[in-house]
């Protein structure tokens, strides 16, 4: 399970300097930047010297010179593919539970610095795979765990304690100790929702081992407070920017993004499944890997392989039981 406290605190979180590191960045202009959101080095050199300049009260001399100074430390810009291998090596992956869905995502599970989406109808298990990978994330690497704690996110009241507490028992788990590891927080729209991502940057930078991150749903408050083809284009870009700072989360945290996704019925389907995602493209392009969950035969749940930048089509049946996501029942 997770490591003590003391061992928590020896996760490296930033290795590549501080904001105060930078010429002209002194501590009060980084607790300005900090509280706006802008806590590394990354979210400094991505920034417009305009920005930099109205966000910190500095001029725009020496916006252009930080953010410049920025960039070169972080050392943006191409390397070898080979150089890119070597960055991925601490790509880590968290069991689902059954070793078919587990196939079917490569091998191993869901994986660290991506945002892997299950899209489906109520019933289809996207819940379910999000309580198991929640437990599955603490237990040791050998076993297909990371030794760490999960945050999940819950927009629609789906976390439930007690199932957490039957998935761990049924595990061998400590229940108690297991619901510990897990940061729940409640999103009552898409302004906390998007607040929250911010958090779980502080909180990894503070120490917290946390290894995955659930969010359940993903387009719930951006489907109810922006409806109707009217303010389909704010509610794109808005999502959009929320996807886009997931994937910096995930990409410089090396953590895994769980995701689950509302489904609607495209009318203008004749034939086939006219079950469609919330979200539409945006959110399409910025999963590394899409599934599509639904009911199969004898109350087994069928997985579809959507999309993926390296791995092909396919299917996996797995089952819901007491023990969370497993192979059969």
């Amino acid at each position: 399970m997770v490591k003590e406290k003391e061992e928590e605190k020896e996760v490296p979180i930033e290795s590549e300097g501080k904001l105060t590191d930078i010429p002209g960045i002194g501590p009060g202009i980084a607790s300005k930047l900090e509280a706006a959101g802008v806590y590394d080095l990354m979210g400094l050199a991505v920034m417009s010297p305009s920005d930099l300049a109205e966000m910190a009260g500095v001029g725009a001399a020496v916006a252009r010179k930080a953010i410049q100074a920025a960039r070169t430390m972080m050392q943006l810009g191409f390397m070898s593919g080979d150089e890119f291998d070597k960055k991925r090596q601490d790509v880590h992956y968290t069991t689902t539970g059954s070793n078919a869905l587990n196939t079917l995502l490569g091998g191993k599970g869901i994986e660290s610095k991506s945002i892997t989406e299950c899209y489906g109808a109520f019933g289809s298990g996207k819940t379910q795979l999000g309580l198991t990978l929640a437990v599955n994330v603490q237990f040791p690497k050998e076993v297909g765990g990371n030794n760490g704690k999960a945050v999940y996110i819950d927009t629609e009241g789906t976390f439930r304690p007690d199932r957490i507490r039957q998935i761990a028992a049924g595990l061998g788990a400590n229940s108690e100790k297991v619901l510990k590891n897990i940061l729940v927080a409640r999103a009552f729209n898409s302004d906390h929702q998007i607040l929250l991502i911010d958090r779980i940057a502080e909180m990894i930078k503070e120490g917290e081992p946390i290894k995955i991150v659930i969010i359940d749903s993903l387009t719930a408050h951006f489907r109810a407070e922006f409806s109707g083809r009217g303010q389909l284009a704010d509610r794109q870009q808005r999502l959009n920017r929320y996807l886009h700072n997931l994937m910096k989360l995930a990409e410089k945290s090396n953590v895994a993004v769980y995701v689950t996704n509302q489904v609607m019925s495209n009318p203008a389907m004749m034939f086939g499944d006219p079950t469609t995602a919330i979200g539409g493209n945006i959110v399409g392009h910025a999963s590394t890997y899409r599934v599509y969950l639904r009911r199969g035969k004898q109350g087994s749940r069928v997985a579809k392989l959507i999309d993926s930048p390296n791995l092909p089509d396919n299917e996996a049946v797995f089952f819901v039981s007491e023990k969370g996501v497993v192979d059969e029942v």
